[in-house]
């Protein structure tokens, strides 16, 4: 039963807003795609960075290679950001898998031919990142648009998160036993399959977009000027992403060590790197169904705090074990933790940003996010293999704590600048509403 607020649209009383975001038609067909290409995904990640330490035995290689991958992320995505605020989003995220599809069938060609070389690899690394950049800030942006109800988004994005995560613990493993059955060029040509699914849903998508204009006279370079203004400016938005940085930085790297650990420390083979890629997937996807059960956004800052410091105590005790099934648990903790941190920052970010800014705010998110870890994971692989990969991932972890504490001390002053915009947006009265009626 939906009963109608005084500040519009509807708040539930006995139906979660996650169960009446899965009856959105748009989110249906989004999720369903997505569910299809994100196992592909997920297998050419694992396949690509096992395929590079076959070939190089360099930690620093993997590095290398996440470096080319991301790092375009970090130089591309505030134009990107100034495209997806002045184009329709929904063009802009079919035209941009179209050109994964692509990029994955090239990957594939060049590895079933047996003519692979890593500098072939790199290059199409930096392809994907390109690609990557116009990609992810449309894909944030345009799931407000999919959206009849705003104040569906919180279980929207957590409900987004369940769908990356429960790929990621289903496409590795996959993976895997492909890789040690026919090999890595396989992995990359089902993915390149896999994105038929999601181009297919997209065109089926109805979309209600915003309609925001570009101001008269404001030039390119004005508007991007403007973004990093807005987003410096306004101390929780800088607060969320500065914290998503630095974890990006000095935590998330961990994953591009994966194939030295399943190699060298646990000496396995493709299909152990499945196990540990699959355990942190594990982690992830209750994290992200934690997430998704709750009603609202109010309190979010608690478990960004909580699930940063999951997230680096995983990583130390990831570092300090050399027993497989517990290793496994630390993983888990480890993906669960970073889903809770990664998700409500999300969360958050999008329900206070102004509606001409999402585009470039969501824009300097990934950047954050993904701009800096290549930074990271080049730092990493270099510093593993002076004094190891265990120790290395050790100290990302506490590093990650450290940040989660400081993140802690500023929550207060977050919640006074930022209570007065769900006041606005009649965000607080509605969930206020919600408990009285659930209680």
């Amino acid at each position: 039963m939906q009963r109608t607020s005084d500040t519009g649209g509807t708040t539930e009383s006995t139906s979660p807003i996650s169960q009446e975001a899965w009856r959105n038609p748009n989110l249906r067909l989004y999720f369903g795609g997505q569910v299809i290409s994100m196992i592909g995904t997920w297998m050419q990640q694992m396949a690509l960075s096992w395929l590079v330490y076959r070939l190089t035995n360099s930690m620093t290689m993997l590095g290398v290679v996440a470096f080319a991958t991301q790092a375009p992320s970090l130089f591309m995505t505030p134009i990107a950001g100034m495209v997806a605020d002045r184009v329709n989003k929904h063009r802009l995220v079919i035209a941009t898998q179209i050109f994964a599809m692509i990029q994955a069938g090239i990957l594939a060609a060049v590895v079933l031919t047996g003519h692979t070389a890593i500098w072939q690899l790199i290059v199409l690394g930096m392809f994907s990142g390109l690609i990557n950049s116009f990609d992810m800030p449309g894909r944030q942006a345009f799931l407000v648009d999919m959206l009849e109800d705003r104040r569906q988004l919180p279980n929207a994005i957590a409900t987004n998160s369940s769908i990356v995560t429960l790929t990621r613990l289903i496409g590795p493993s996959v993976a895997g036993i492909m890789i040690a059955k026919t090999g890595e060029g396989m992995c990359f040509l089902l993915n390149a399959v896999s994105y038929i699914a999601v181009i297919g849903a997209l065109f089926f998508i109805r979309s209600h977009p915003s309609t925001f204009k570009k101001p008269d006279g404001q030039t390119f370079i004005e508007g991007l000027r403007e973004g990093f203004a807005y987003a410096y400016g306004f101390k929780p938005i800088r607060a969320l992403l500065l914290l998503m940085a630095l974890v990006s930085l000095v935590g998330m790297p961990y994953s591009t060590l994966m194939p030295a650990f399943a190699k060298d420390v646990f000496h396995g083979n493709a299909a152990t790197l499945g196990f540990l890629t699959a355990a942190s997937g594990v982690g992830s996807l209750i994290g992200a169904l934690l997430l998704s059960n709750r009603k609202g956004v109010l309190g979010l800052g608690r478990w960004i705090v909580v699930g940063c410091s999951c997230f680096g105590l995983g990583l130390v005790a990831f570092g300090l074990s050399h027993f497989f099934p517990f290793t496994l648990l630390a993983l888990a903790l480890a993906g669960g933790g970073g889903m809770v941190q990664i998700a409500s920052c999300n969360t958050l970010i999008q329900t206070i940003v102004d509606e001409d800014k999402r585009g470039r705010v969501m824009a300097i998110y990934t950047m954050a996010f993904i701009g800096l870890a290549p930074f990271g994971s080049v730092v990493a692989g270099a510093v593993a293999e002076k004094i190891g990969a265990s120790n290395t991932v050790m100290i990302s972890g506490l590093l990650s704590m450290l940040l989660a504490m400081s993140f802690a001390i500023k929550l207060r002053d977050i919640r006074r600048q930022v209570r007065p915009i769900y006041i606005e947006r009649g965000i607080l009265e509605a969930e206020t509403e919600m408990k009285t009626l659930n209680a």
